[in-house]
């Protein structure tokens, strides 16, 4: 065998070992661990790699079905570290918390991060379409804590994917209907969030205190409030409600909607009507 020879033998050795089986990369990721273009068209002739769009590359694997998301974010966070989490409606069906939903697979993953995505990652033959959001909800920095804890570690969790042995990172479930509320009412409807936040009956209020003082939209913290009221949940007799900053005057969530004289926005005319006691 030629040195050549020997030479991508090895590298081929190598790309089995940090390149798990399903997980899509780009070619720049291949590239910055020594593997060519040459060698990667090589890979690709003779099926040691498979590329489902242009320039993405992945192992055809038995154990991860390549027609689903998951994978694609596991790459994201673990192989090309993006720094990108799931959340919002996303992260709560992850967790068991949308059954009064409708049972059907979702079909956009909400993602929120500091960078932009890969542009490539819609274009992958999957059902589900992947929506960025900026991480702009919540005041943090790097030194951030909470009960000295990181707001890394405390806003985020690892869930597990099926049986394999990968983990995503996802937004606790406080953070995750804040995220969702946030997206009220140009891309998420008031009935969805209503009957979501009615099952979201264990959620902490010391931490729901603290990502409410770190949140940053005066509508988003209002809407949480008024959802929270109107399902009598019991972790909102503990949670000390004058404390978080809701700003002064109205603010028109729904045109044409019905003001709530308690929280000052306005709500669709049904929610209004049908509105539990507040506490």
């Amino acid at each position: 065998m030629s040195t050549m020879a020997r030479q991508q033998r090895i590298k081929l050795n190598q790309l089995q070992h940090v390149l798990p089986e399903g997980l899509p990369v780009d070619s720049n990721w291949l590239q910055k661990r020594g593997y060519s273009r040459q060698l990667i068209a090589k890979y690709l002739q003779h099926g040691w790699l498979a590329s489902p769009v242009r320039s993405v590359y992945w192992r055809d694997s038995t154990t991860f079905d390549q027609k689903s998301w998951e994978p694609v974010v596991i790459s994201l966070q673990n192989l090309l570290e993006v720094p990108v989490t799931v959340g919002g409606r996303t992260a709560l069906e992850l967790q068991g918390l949308s059954h009064y939903l409708s049972r059907t697979a979702p079909s956009k993953i909400q993602l929120y991060g500091s960078a932009p995505l890969p542009t490539w990652i819609n274009k992958l033959p999957l059902k589900e379409q992947f929506v960025f959001q900026s991480t702009h909800l919540f005041r943090t920095n790097e030194h951030g804590t909470d009960n000295g804890k990181t707001y890394q570690e405390t806003d985020f969790i690892a869930h597990r994917w099926g049986t394999s042995q990968w983990s995503m990172i996802i937004s606790t479930p406080e953070r995750a209907i804040l995220e969702l509320i946030d997206e009220l009412p140009t891309h998420e409807s008031f009935h969805q969030v209503d009957v979501l936040m009615e099952g979201l009956s264990n959620l902490r209020p010391k931490y729901l205190a603290t990502l409410l003082a770190r949140c940053r939209s005066i509508k988003t913290k209002r809407l949480f409030l008024w959802f929270a009221a109107r399902h009598n949940h019991a972790w909102l007799r503990t949670l000390d409600a004058q404390a978080v900053n809701i700003g002064r005057g109205k603010r028109m969530i729904v045109p044409g909607g019905k003001l709530d004289s308690k929280y000052l926005i306005t709500v669709p005319e049904e929610f209004a009507n049908d509105r539990q006691p507040t506490l």
